[in-house]
């Protein structure tokens, strides 16, 4: 454990920080699995959906600082290509 006063409170913010850029993580990687469940069925209406909502959530990610913007925009690209095999 530190032993510096600074340490300690950065110690506390990078396990707080830690533990809600998880839960963005973990929302993201839900919504990825109810998109590809969606493709795996093959129905493209609930598909398309789940596509919006995982698309938002990869925007949301990346505003925060959860994930780089390009690796956002890779995950969404590949999205589109699963979406647009299943026409």
């Amino acid at each position: 454990m530190a032993n510096i006063k600074s340490a300690e409170k950065r110690a506390r913010q990078s396990a707080a920080q830690h533990t809600a850029n998880h839960a963005v993580k973990s929302d993201v990687s839900s919504s990825r699995k109810r998109l590809l469940a969606a493709v795996a069925k093959g129905d493209k209406a609930a598909a398309t959906a789940a596509y919006n909502a995982f698309a938002s959530r990869l925007d949301k990610a990346a505003k925060k600082g959860v994930l780089k913007k390009n690796n956002a925009s890779r995950r969404k690209a590949r999205a589109a290509a699963r979406l647009a095999a299943l026409a």
